[in-house]
């Protein structure tokens, strides 16, 4: 009995205290706020950073898409525009924010030497 008595009196001592209350709800809002952090905002900042270095090494030749879904092929580039090559005589100039997705140019395969392409062949 007396146990419980001195669970009771402990109870009442920490619900009359004020600032151990204040201390536990901020503790909380720090804790989802370190949680949104890492699952929200850090990585939406990776993927802007991404996005601005893929915006910004866009070269002549490189296949891209744009959000409005238009393909083509990047025909020349300026300072915040690319000029884009859609069909045979068809060029149209996006703003580069436009750019959704960059494929870069096929840089030309060298051929093997016949050396490594037999060694392949005796590993098979």
């Amino acid at each position: 009995m007396n146990e419980i008595q001195n669970g009771l009196f402990l109870l009442q001592q920490t619900a009359a205290n004020p600032t151990g209350q204040l201390l536990s709800t901020v503790v909380t809002f720090g804790l989802v706020f370190v949680i949104f952090y890492f699952m929200i905002i850090r990585p939406q900042n990776k993927k802007q950073k991404e996005m601005q270095q893929m915006i910004a090494g866009v070269k002549k030749g490189d296949k891209i898409v744009t959000i409005g879904g238009i393909h083509g092929v990047v025909a020349a580039v300026k300072e915040t525009t690319v000029l884009v090559k859609v069909d045979d005589g068809t060029r149209i100039e996006f703003s580069k924010s436009a750019i959704a997705s960059v494929s870069p140019a096929k840089a030309e395969e060298k051929p093997e030497p016949a050396e490594e392409k037999a060694e392949k062949a005796e590993e098979k």
